[in-house]
C-alpha cells in the first residue's frame, strides 16, 4: 500500500467542519486507488493504493475481495485525513457494465455496514473516465488504454460503444494495436504479404525469437496486457516511417473515431465536446494526427478538448458532488447506479 496527502488543509485540521466526507475509488486491472476527503475548499484528502486487482469469478467482480482490499486501505486513510464518518462513496470499476451484478447487489450494504456510508454510486470506469475528462458536461469521451471504450451523454442518458474485451472488441485499443503489430511481425517471419521486417525486429527485441511468440502470449492470464505492451513498439515503428505500422495506427484511429461518433450526443450549438484519455495518448503524433483527421471526418461538429483528469479524478468529482448533495448525472442500469439511504 502506498499513501499520500493532497489538499490545502493538513490532515486532521478541521476536515469534518470543512464539509461532508467522501470516499472515491478507482478499481482496475492494476489494483485499487482510493481517496478519502471532505467536500469543500477546506477539505483535507488522503490517498492510497493497492497493486492487487480485485478478483473476478463466476459471479463477476468479487464483492468480498473488493471490500477486503478496500478496508485495508480506508481505515488508515480516514485517520490520516481526520475523518470520522464517510457520508458518500463513489466506486468506479473496470468491468462494472458487464461483470458488476454482484457488486451492485452487495456493495451498498457492505459499505453501509462497515463504513456507515448511506449514499453510494457504482459506476463503470468508462463513466468515471468521462467525468474525469469532461466533468458534468455533455459530450463524448474515448478511453483508450489496454482496451477501448467510448461513452457519451446529453446529461439525460448515457451511451456506450465497444468495451467488449480483447476477444470480442476493444478495437483500436492497446491490445488490438499490439496484436496487429505482432501479426505483421509474424507475417514477415513467414514471408507472407502484409509483413513488416521493422516490426519483426521490434518484436524479437522485446519477446525473443519470433517462433517463441505463441508461448509468450497464449499461456498468460494477462494476455491483453502482454499484447498492449507491444503498442509502444508499433508507435515507434510508425514514427520511424514503417508503412505497416502507420497503417495499423491509422486503423486504430478510425476505430476510435467510429466509437466516438456512435456515442456523441446529437444536435446543439456549438457541437459536442470530445476528449480522448488513457495511456494510448502517449503514442503521440503517429496515433493522434490520424485520430484528429478521423474525428474531423466522422464528427465534423465536435470540439476536441484535452482531458482534464483521469478516472480517479472523475470518482473524486462525483463523490464530492454526491457528498454535497449536488450530484446530477443520469443513472443507467449498467453504467451508473445510485443508492441513497439518507432520505
Amino acid at each position: 500500500m502506498t499513501g499520500g496527502r493532497a489538499g490545502d488543509t493538513p490532515a486532521g485540521a478541521g476536515a469534518a467542519s470543512a464539509g461532508p466526507a467522501f470516499l472515491a475509488v478507482d478499481s482496475g486491472g492494476s489494483g485499487l486507488r482510493v481517496v478519502v476527503g471532505a467536500a469543500g475548499p477546506r477539505g483535507a484528502q488522503a490517498r492510497g493504493a493497492s497493486r492487487t486487482p480485485v478478483r473476478t469469478g463466476a459471479r463477476g467482480i468479487d464483492p468480498g475481495h473488493f471490500m477486503e482490499q478496500l478496508l485495508g486501505l480506508i481505515r488508515p486513510l480516514t485517520a490520516e485525513a481526520g475523518i470520522g464518518r464517510l457520508d458518500a462513496a463513489v466506486v468506479g470499476a473496470a468491468g462494472m457494465a458487464s461483470l458488476g451484478d454482484a457488486l451492485r447487489a452487495e456493495l451498498p450494504d457492505a459499505l453501509a455496514r462497515e463504513l456507515g456510508v448511506r449514499r453510494v454510486v457504482l459506476a463503470a470506469d468508462a463513466v468515471t473516465a468521462y467525468v474525469g475528462a469532461l466533468g458534468p458536461r455533455p459530450g463524448a469521451v474515448v478511453a483508450a488504454g489496454t482496451g477501448l471504450v467510448a461513452v457519451g451523454t446529453d446529461l439525460t442518458s448515457w451511451r456506450r460503444a465497444d468495451g467488449w474485451g480483447h476477444l470480442l472488441g476493444d478495437s483500436g485499443g492497446g491490445a488490438w494495436i499490439g496484436r496487429a503489430g505482432l501479426e505483421a511481425a509474424l507475417r514477415a517471419h513467414d514471408g507472407r504479404d502484409g509483413g513488416s521486417a521493422r516490426l519483426l525486429a521490434e518484436a524479437e527485441a522485446r519477446f525473443g525469437p519470433a517462433a517463441g511468440l505463441p508461448g509468450q502470449v497464449y499461456p498468460r492470464p494477462d494476455r491483453p496486457a502482454v499484447l498492449a505492451s507491444f503498442a509502444p513498439g508499433v508507435g515507434a515503428c510508425a514514427a520511424d516511417g514503417d508503412p505497416v505500422a502507420r497503417r495499423i495506427l491509422r486503423s486504430a484511429a478510425r476505430h476510435m473515431a467510429e466509437a466516438a461518433a456512435a456515442v456523441c450526443p446529437a444536435g446543439g450549438t456549438p457541437g459536442p465536446l470530445v476528449a480522448v484519455t488513457g495511456g494510448l495518448t502517449g503514442l503521440g503524433d503517429p496515433l493522434l494526427v490520424p485520430l484528429a483527421e478521423e474525428l474531423q471526418r466522422r464528427v465534423p461538429t465536435a470540439r476536441r478538448v484535452p482531458a482534464e483528469g483521469d478516472p480517479l479524478h472523475g470518482s473524486v468529482r462525483m463523490a464530492t458532488d454526491l457528498a454535497a448533495d449536488t450530484f446530477t448525472l443520469p443513472g443507467d442500469d449498467a453504467l451508473l447506479s445510485v443508492v441513497d439511504r439518507s432520505r
